[in-house]
């Protein structure tokens, strides 16, 4: 692809041995460390660390950023390697070479696993990075070294091994802090003679972190690299290998520690439990687990005491378990120092239910069921519990509040007797009687505040419990306090997806060539929610054409709604039957489940879909910036446009309007509409007869149909596939790409993209750098360059769908969509495919075999349709509208917020728990002050629980704080979902009776978990 010189000198080379390691044979009895690899002493006089020269004059500010950049990338590693290096001389071997040992020889291996092979892989990066620095204003290449250096298999094998060894060398390490007093004194005193005072964890950390490290210079330095510069294309494949590294590095870290999670737990179970031998299975997974607190609640609603839980959620049940903080705290500044866990409670997942405040009604059977506060005392016998009374903390506001509000209606009453009294009265008068009406009102709105906070960061989850003496069934309701909303938001979404990937058709949903068939743990992988019938007229046999998703933000959705419903929003699915009309099916995806809202029929078969969303503000647009002064345009709503199979373009508004057909239009000479994009400028139609139609928008934001629109030839076959990139609109005719510009439409130039020319190429998508294609014929799919428009990766994809159907050799890819990191793949054969892209801005090559679905459709996947919606302005819409109503009013000890541009895009991340006291002005109230209200003292209160969430007393109220600096980066919750359609529903699994029927069109939704 490129030329370059080698990268590493020959008399430095790192060779692997045909002897592996691992962490295991570091461990054992052998005092020789056998680490796998050939050592290789690189001599720092022989090859000095890279220097960068003077700058030369006469360099471009892009080059000068460049320059920059490099320095940081130098100096970076050098800092990298030294630490390296202290870890080794100033720990390492002073340890061995002791007398007598405080840590044996056998210990250090497992301690120092795998960090002089790491050294010795950086130590020749930087002997080539010398060079390249030194030749670097005469060439600026870069992005090939990283490529040549980080895509051996090796370093990814040392770096794995490291990464899997580093819980068991820190709780080697924590253990022997604590027996061991001369090797606790050791570290102090390294640490102390350090001059930067960094620890050894400090140290033996930076491995983990190099990779992020080096991603974020590299993608800085992509981003001052022009278009068309010799190491852009290098810097993007560069991009594309420590992303990958980086991921698989990731995955293993979270699994080591999540294997030390669950093997911390289980030791603190009986051997002889039914919990420790599941633990100890290895058939469990660790999806989530968190500090939380426990609050409890008396019967009058007043917090009576709480405690830190460490709460475990796993695949199928969750695991409550106190922690205890025992041994040596003046550790705990050398090396994190793991809790041991004294197991609470645990219960089935199935079991498990959330509950919010005021949505109690439809949680249980009332009439059947008793509830208990968990942690309370209860007075009463099981048999006299008054389960029609029962108050659980924050649900007795909803009882104060309409006490409030009957209160007022009384006051408003008396405030017209008063108004008719003749004389005047002290204390008895229109002013006194105002101000109770005032008083009430601004009692109420503090109760509503109350009440909403109440969902926002308390987790109430409700628990089966033991039967009463009567047989009645017990529940126990537990409230847990989450750190943040996120957190709140995240366990909620995590239960349902858990309780989903319990299904038959989820146990298992996936295949993994990778592991020789292992199936894939549901919640790791999209989960499959629902399956459904595509069209609610089964009088018609109709067949599936394209769906799209129209997002739009409901406010009517509750805190938790949103954590455990579809991406709000609709779904609108198009099809018809051959020779006949088509049908429009619209869905509202507003909960778990999606129902039919809006059904209706069309002239012809819906062949494609195209959603245009609501312009932004400020948008350029030079039509638009021409006509400002003579008439202002109107801001569309967001609009649907449906292609026809007889020519018709069809464009109807949004749901919430009723989505009325705000205006249709025929493409010249009837040519059916194959496929449609927009651009800011013009609605392209990909039509039968090899051209594209460009419909200009007009004053309205839409396309005015008595324009006619420009047509732009293309070849002589049907146009499949359009698609908008930057400034330019790719479209196919049979096996060839054109690329044209968006806004002249004029031809830029034209490619092959694939040798034979029977295949037309069906479908395009964009990720990072790189443009997916698949074709009319054959198996493959092929990637592209979108700036070189170099052939940069082929695919097989029947390689994969023969795990599922094996001796189907001949397959066809019928649909394609890339999101969030992974390149969904339609197919013929019903069966879709699941293979991994970098996220980022290099180069979407596939590295992994992905993985295959065993839920499908009996024919071809006709589409593959994402739905997504951004949840976090909505979920906390109520309270940014009342901060900044009351922001005039707010006291000094709040100043210093984020402008307000800046607080709409992270809101949610704004918010902390403050006590009541904050609020401005002061609480009216005739009765005596509350239990966490200013003016009470609660007695019964542990010190722990204000110094855990920064509250006075009661952390029902939030009002505005400053950000966190740590969640500063966070500024949107993603909810996305990937909607399937095709013949019918089948599963693939080797369970017969879990095989589905049925001919009609079907839709499969899979929900992800939501992007926190």
């Amino acid at each position: 692809m490129w030329k370059s010189r080698p990268c590493f000198p020959r008399d430095a080379s790192l060779a692997r041995s045909r002897s592996s390691s691992s962490a295991a044979s570091a461990s054992g009895d052998s005092e020789e460390e056998d680490t796998g690899f050939l050592e290789v002493t690189v001599s720092d006089m022989k090859h000095p660390p890279p220097e960068l020269g003077p700058m030369p004059e006469g360099l471009s500010p892009q080059q000068v950023v460049r320059r920059h950049i490099l320095g940081s990338i130098v100096q970076s590693e050098r800092s990298y390697v030294d630490s390296l290096k202290r870890i080794l001389q100033d720990y390492r071997n002073p340890l061995l070479e002791m007398e007598p040992k405080v840590l044996s020889a056998r210990k250090c291996q497992v301690v120092f696993f795998r960090l002089k092979e790491i050294l010795q892989c950086h130590s020749m990066f930087q002997i080539a990075l010398s060079s390249r620095v030194a030749e670097w204003d005469s060439a600026e290449k870069i992005g090939d070294l990283f490529v040549a250096s980080f895509s051996k298999s090796m370093v990814l094998d040392v770096y794995s091994d490291y990464v899997n060894n580093f819980t068991t060398a820190m709780s080697l390490i924590k253990k022997a802090c604590l027996t061991k007093p001369a090797f606790l004194d050791f570290l102090k005193k390294r640490q102390m003679a350090s001059a930067d005072r960094v620890t050894l964890y400090g140290l033996m950390v930076k491995p983990i972190q190099r990779f992020p490290q080096f991603i974020l210079l590299l993608q800085d330095m992509l981003k001052n690299t022009p278009k068309g510069h010799a190491d852009r294309l290098s810097l993007q494949l560069a991009l594309t290998e420590l992303e990958t590294l980086a991921e698989k590095l990731n995955e293993q870290k979270r699994l080591a520690d999540q294997v030390a999670e669950i093997q911390q737990l289980s030791k603190s179970i009986s051997d002889r439990s039914s919990l420790n031998k599941l633990l100890s299975s290895g058939q469990r997974q660790l999806l989530l687990c968190e500090t939380l607190t426990e609050t409890v609640y008396g019967d009058r609603g007043q917090l009576i005491k709480s405690k830190e839980r460490k709460v475990f959620l796993l695949n199928d049940m969750l695991v409550c378990a106190n922690i205890n903080f025992k041994g040596q705290l003046e550790i705990s500044s050398l090396v994190p120092l793991g809790p041991k866990y004294v197991l609470k409670w645990s219960t089935a997942l199935p079991q498990v239910q959330v509950v919010e405040v005021g949505q109690e009604s439809g949680a249980y059977d009332k009439d059947n069921v008793v509830i208990h506060n968990a942690g309370a005392k209860r007075h009463a016998p099981a048999g006299q519990a008054s389960h029609n009374k029962v108050y659980l903390g924050p649900p007795r506001l909803f009882q104060e509040l309409q006490d409030l509000q009957k209160d007022l209606a009384v006051v408003e009453q008396i405030t017209l007797l008063i108004s008719t009294l003749h004389g005047t009265y002290q204390n008895l008068n229109m002013t006194v009687a105002q101000d109770w009406c005032l008083a009430l009102q601004r009692m109420m709105k503090v109760k509503e505040e109350e009440i909403h906070s109440a969902n926002k960061c308390r987790l109430r989850l409700l628990l089966p419990g033991k039967p009463d003496k009567s047989g009645r069934p017990i529940s126990v309701m537990v409230v847990f306090i989450t750190p943040n909303p996120l957190s709140k938001i995240s366990w909620v979404n995590r239960l349902h997806l858990a309780k989903i990937g319990l299904r038959e058709e989820n146990q298992p949903g996936w295949l993994c060539p990778d592991e020789d068939k292992k199936s894939k743990a549901p919640f790791w992988c999209p989960i499959l929610s629902c399956h459904m019938p595509a069209f609610s007229s089964k009088a018609l046999d109709l067949q599936l054409g394209a769906a799209v998703h129209n997002p739009v933000q409901s406010s009517l959705l509750g805190f938790s709604a949103v954590s455990t419903s579809l991406p709000q929003g609709y779904l609108w699915v198009g099809g018809g039957q051959e020779g006949a009309g088509g049908q429009v099916e619209i869905f509202s995806l507003n909960r778990a489940v999606p129902r039919t809202v809006k059904s209706f029929p069309v002239t012809s078969p819906v062949l494609c879909m195209e959603y245009i969303p609501e312009p932004e503000q400020g948008e350029p647009r030079d039509s638009q910036e021409a006509r400002a002064s003579e008439q202002p345009p109107s801001n569309p709503h967001p609009t649907v446009c449906l292609g026809l199979q007889d020519g018709s373009i069809l464009v109807y508004g949004s749901v919430d309007t009723g989505a009325p057909c705000l205006l249709s239009c025929r493409s010249p000479g009837m040519q059916p509409i194959l496929c449609l994009r927009h651009s800011p400028e013009f609605l392209f139609a990909g039509l039968q007869d090899g051209s594209v139609a460009a419909y200009p928008r007009s004053d309205g934001g839409l396309w005015d149909p008595a324009v006619l629109p420009t047509p732009v030839p293309v070849g002589t076959g049907p146009v499949r596939a359009l698609l908008t990139l930057d400034e330019t609109l790719w479209a196919s005719c049979a096996n060839q790409v054109t690329v044209l510009d968006a806004t002249t439409l004029r031809a830029q130039q034209t490619f092959e993209a694939h040798p034979e020319a029977d295949a037309s190429v069906t479908h395009m998508v964009k990720a990072g750098s790189g443009v997916w294609m698949a074709f009319s014929s054959g198996s493959s799919i092929r990637l592209f360059h979108t700036e070189t428009l170099e052939h940069l990766q082929e695919i097989n994809i029947a390689t994969r769908t023969t795990f599922v159907l094996p001796g189907q050799k001949h397959v066809r890819v019928t649909s394609l969509l890339i999101c969030q990191g992974s390149l969904w793949v339609g197919t013929d054969q019903g069966i879709i495919v699941l293979l991994p892209v970098p996220r980022l801005e290099g180069i979407p090559k596939i590295t992994g075999k992905g993985m295959v679905s065993l839920n499908g459709h009996s024919g071809p996947v006709e589409f593959l349709a994402v739905a997504s919606s951004t949840l976090a302005p909505d979920v906390l819409k109520g309270d940014q509208e009342e901060e900044e109503e009351g922001e005039e009013e707010k006291p000094p000890e709040l100043e210093g917020f984020p402008p307000r541009e800046m607080r709409k895009k992270g809101i949610l991340l704004q918010y902390r728990l403050r006590s009541t006291c904050h609020l401005p002005g002061q609480l009216l109230s005739v009765r005596e002050a509350a239990p966490g209200t200013p003016g009470h003292q609660e007695e019964e209160e542990e010190e722990e629980d204000g110094s855990i969430y920064e509250l006075a007393h009661e952390p029902d109220v939030w009002v505005r704080s400053r950000p966190c600096a740590r969640d500063a980066p966070r500024k949107e919750i993603c909810s996305v979902a990937i909607v399937s359609g095709g013949r019918g529903y089948r599963s693939f699994g080797s369970d017969a009776t879990r095989r589905g029927g049925g001919g009609d069109s079907a839709l499969l939704i899979w929900q992800l978990p939501l992007m926190l």
